[in-house]
């Protein structure tokens, strides 16, 4: 199955190469590089970097980088330049990627599944306070982002993480990205399936495997066990979503095509159930199909998720059991249960399975710093088992807490800012990085979206439904703009005096889990940062004036005039 790049063809049936480039597609015969990404990929690959890294660049500086290496392939290794400061978002799409560039760059380390130890927590935080500037985002796939890393000190930076089991490795790239999984894995007392085992041995398999190194774009995987849905498996390029079979029990049903940015679409169920020791083979199997039939030749459909938007589930599943499963069939299975509720995020105090107690906190839409870090992994470890763990809400959870220590706790995190308690707007405001290091972002997020809630909860101090509020700093939809209650998109909008100024595009009633489905756009819609509070708050309060008992906000917005949501 793991067939190497360049022989791309070879776990399948030899087929009859030909000349018209088509979509780029491989197993079509497509193999000349199509594009500027596909022509540096094929001169190396990715992953052979890092020796560069560490015995060229880290000792020469940043001016000796290959233009290759700093745009394309040092992503490979987590590694983007950040923004240079001073750039306001009017010239975002204007500027050559060298001005955009500074000399400092964003370094992502991979969490799978957000799987923490306190040591590795606490490494985290001191490589952010003696490299970062004290930086370190966590994020909706439950990694966690440095800022102002100087490619002189990425060598010693591996080394710490490495020495505690962590890595940096296709945390970017067109690769297989981090795989995000239930926090509460192996914990939970609703759990269905504990997929660790599986997760593991995904991981074993395509991580650091050049078999895998070279795909069309970016590939995200989740898989969850829990009833909650807690992996947003809908926007996943695969994800396994855990379910009971009447026959067989417990396993997993299959997803795939899932994602966002420009041209959003839902996964399909390719309705097979899949054992938890048949896991891996059905994702490798997925992988590669991206690998050898995704379109090349242009990069903004170079997506799985336009390739199963052409061949449908049925033609997918066809293709993965006849070609790389040896013929296998899989067996039909149910589709997952709705949950019972709408927060997925496991914020709070849980009894877990062994009797001891989990806490889910949240920070201000993902931003903390590596001090608050290392106090957290002490709190952990005073408290819990030395287990910790990140979730794809930018939240996190301390496990493994005896009752009588469970109050301490979350008095210390408290005095940390970090809520076990939080109000609706805490728990469910997101945002992406921005326009502070981010060089496709047009306008501010982290601060906006702090000084949001701060606002909300003085103006709304009662409400108390679920709702999430998403910020993102360009068209991208790293923070999940259409599937947020209130998502918001950032651009540059006139104000009153018609001056050009940052402000939002407004999406309303998305919604994962519980009826998934896009938000609304209202015709003409935009808000202006400075705006933003007053509209929010005009929209809740009509919401709770007009819906009808237990209506949750994304299905009153489906029906409520765009008078009512303006």
């Amino acid at each position: 199955m793991a067939a190497s790049p360049q022989n791309p063809a070879a776990s399948g049936p030899r087929r009859k190469v030909s000349r018209h480039r088509g979509e780029g597609q491989w197993a079509a015969g497509h193999f000349t590089p199509l594009n500027g990404n596909e022509q540096f990929k094929k001169d190396d690959d990715g992953l052979n970097v890092r020796t560069r890294i560490e015995t060229v660049y880290s000792k020469r500086g940043f001016d000796s980088i290959d233009p290759n290496d700093l745009r394309g392939r040092m992503r490979w290794w987590g590694l983007y330049t950040q923004r240079r400061p001073g750039i306001d978002g009017g010239k975002t799409a204007v500027l050559e990627p060298e001005e955009l560039d500074d000399r400092y760059f964003m370094l992502r380390v991979r969490i799978d599944a957000g799987a923490l130890t306190t040591q590795q927590l606490r490494v985290i935080g001191e490589v952010s306070q003696e490299f970062a500037r004290g930086t370190a985002d966590i994020t909706d796939r439950q990694n966690v982002q440095y800022h102002w890393i100087r490619i002189e000190d990425v060598p010693e930076i591996w080394q710490r993480l490495e020495a505690v089991g962590l890595s940096t490795v296709t945390a970017c790239g067109d690769t297989p990205r981090v795989m995000i999984g239930s926090p509460v894995a192996g914990i939970a007392e609703d759990e269905i399936i504990d997929a660790t085992p599986a997760l593991e041995e995904m991981k074993r398999r395509v991580l650091n495997n050049p078999a895998y190194s070279n795909l069309p774009r970016k590939f995200k995987t989740a898989i969850s066990g829990s009833p909650l849905l807690d992996v947003v498996h809908e926007i996943n390029d695969v994800a396994f979503v855990g379910v009971r079979h009447p026959e067989h029990g417990p396993g997993f049903d299959v997803w795939v095509g899932g994602g966002l940015s420009t041209n959003p679409k839902l996964g399909v169920r390719l309705g097979a159930w899949v054992p938890i020791e048949d896991v891996p083979d059905v994702h490798e199997g997925v992988i590669s199909i991206f690998r050898d039939y995704g379109y090349r030749r242009l990069r903004n459909r170079a997506r799985l998720k336009f390739l199963v938007a052409d061949w449908g589930a049925e033609k997918f599943r066809q293709v993965l059991e006849d070609e790389y499963l040896g013929g296998r069939k899989l067996l039909d299975g149910p589709a997952p249960e709705q949950p019972v509720q709408q927060w997925r995020d496991h914020i709070g105090v849980h009894r877990q399975k062994d009797g001891r107690f989990y806490v889910g906190f949240a920070p201000r839409v993902g931003r903390v710093d590596g001090a608050t870090l290392t106090k957290i992994a002490d709190l952990a470890e005073a408290h819990g088992s030395g287990r910790v763990r990140t979730t794809v809400e930018q939240k996190m959870i301390v496990l493994d807490v005896e009752q009588d220590r469970v109050d301490s706790l979350v008095e210390g995190l408290e005095a940390l800012d970090l809520t076990a308690r939080p109000s609706t707007f805490r728990r469910g405001t997101m945002a992406c990085t921005g326009i502070e290091f981010c060089k496709l972002a047009i306008v501010e997020t982290k601060q906006r979206g702090s000084t949001l809630i701060d606002e909300l909860e003085r103006r709304l101090p009662d409400f108390h439904e679920p709702l999430t509020i998403n910020l993102n700093g360009c068209p991208n939809a790293c923070a999940r703009i259409q599937v947020a209650d209130i998502g918001l998109k950032g651009q540059l909008v006139l104000d009153d005096e018609g001056r050009q100024v940052e402000g939002y595009q407004v999406h309303l009633g998305g919604a994962l889990g519980l009826e998934a489905g896009f938000g609304r756009k209202v015709r003409g819609l935009k808000v202006t940062a400075d705006e933003l509070p007053d509209y929010i708050e005009r929209v809740l309060t009509r919401f709770r004036a007009e819906r009808t008992e237990g209506e949750r906000f994304a299905a009153w917005t489906a029906r409520a005039s765009e008078e009512a949501l303006s």
